[in-house]
């Protein structure tokens, strides 16, 4: 007999209070990084009922007018009027910043290796660069999808990203900037088979009629996104089933960078390290060593060595080689895990230095990851997201 399961995800739409403050801080950062690609930046954002509040450690060459950022940010997501809860145009705007300690920028600058003399032939310029944190990483892939990712977070993203475009092109144009949906996938065997349950809730227009809003977005974003994995009986649907959703954004909730690493990531499919991603430099490998994560898992995926991979890699402050790494294929492994271990090892450089190379990650492209998840964006050319690496772990094998 074939075993069932549902598992579900959410994501959440740009103009949720979290996500508003992940789009300034990780705008910030791309800010920064055009002036100069070196700079450190630990950015934190908190928004409430017209307030923002910018604070984190920067060290840069360069000075930017962060609030002329904040409140660009808020109008491009849709804030633009007193009456959608929040305007970027009033709203105050308030900083707390200072710089990176010095104690944590002598570990990333010269490495725990080379402090005890690191030298040899497996020693080279990689080895200079220390991690900026200690910690854990986690990189998932699997063969759910054809960007190598869980179906219950990509079709959740994908309808919050036609949740985004219906607004903003006027198709139901009395929806507001904030959002969340939500998706359950059956699961037949480990493999998806259904969508379950959906559902969405939506900010919009005082005036609307709910029956006409919830069948507009049934039809409208939902059955686009998920019409391929309706099989038997039909999803059930819910909008808005709290029903009247006027006031949104951070006037009805106040919001916080990092407070989506869920969304941002795999949808509960895998482990979690815990790091937030937006607003830090590559240095830091909460972010940098999670996309090297990604990096590995999907090109371990798509060399056959297995249908499910979860890989964790650790790291200790100021060291520039990870101290750890763990590979999980939840039992659908073609190779002993013991052999993926080594093959990682060989197969791909984690020192965040060759990370950062790898991916150049000192360029400004951080503000389009920072809503609608970081991973399996086939909407956009993301370095960690390449195949590049197949056929090197093929010949590993």
């Amino acid at each position: 007999m074939s075993a069932k399961s549902l598992f579900t995800s959410e994501s959440v739409t740009e103009g949720h209070p979290d996500k508003v403050c992940d789009q300034v801080a990780d705008a910030i950062l791309d800010e920064l990084l055009k002036l100069d690609p070196k700079a450190r930046v630990a950015c934190e954002v908190c928004a409430t009922t017209g307030l923002v509040l910018v604070m984190g450690e920067l060290t840069c060459c360069e000075y930017v007018e962060i609030p002329d950022i904040v409140r660009a940010t808020v109008k491009e997501i849709g804030y633009t009027r007193a009456k959608f809860g929040f305007d970027g145009d009033t709203c105050g705007v308030i900083t707390a910043i200072g710089s990176q300690s010095t104690d944590i920028q002598a570990a990333v600058d010269t490495s725990l290796e080379v402090r005890q003399g690191c030298a040899g032939p497996t020693c080279d310029a990689y080895d200079m660069v220390g991690a900026g944190d200690q910690g854990m990483v986690f990189g998932y892939a699997s063969t759910e999808t054809p960007e190598l990712m869980p179906l219950p977070i990509t079709l959740a993203h994908r309808m919050a990203m036609r949740m985004a475009t219906v607004r903003k092109d006027g198709t139901l144009g009395y929806l507001r900037p904030d959002g969340k949906t939500q998706v359950t996938v059956e699961y037949e065997d480990g493999r998806p088979v259904r969508v379950n349950t959906v559902v969405v809730s939506a900010q919009h227009d005082p005036n609307v009629d709910l029956e006409q809003m919830a069948a507009d977005i049934t039809e409208r974003v939902i059955m686009p996104v998920v019409s391929d994995y309706v099989k038997g009986a039909p999803p059930r649907i819910l909008v808005n089933p709290s029903g009247r959703f006027e006031k949104g954004g951070p006037a009805a909730d106040s919001g916080l960078t990092g407070r989506k690493l869920i969304v941002d990531t795999y949808g509960g499919m895998c482990r979690h390290g815990g790091g937030a991603l937006s607003g830090k430099d590559a240095t830091k490998v909460d972010r940098s060593g999670a996309y090297a994560a990604r990096h590995v898992a999907k090109n371990l995926v798509a060399a056959g060595v297995a249908s499910k991979c979860e890989v964790q890699v650790a790291y200790a402050i100021g060291v520039a080689r990870p101290v750890a790494i763990a590979v999980d294929t939840f039992g659908t492994g073609t190779v002993p895990e013991a052999r993926i271990v080594e093959i990682v090892g060989k197969a791909f450089d984690l020192r965040p230095a060759a990370i950062i190379d790898r991916f150049q990650l000192r360029r400004p492209i951080y503000k389009q990851v920072s809503v609608y998840g970081h991973f399996g964006r086939p909407d956009l050319d993301l370095p960690w997201e390449r195949l590049d690496a197949a056929d090197r772990v093929r010949a590993l094998m």
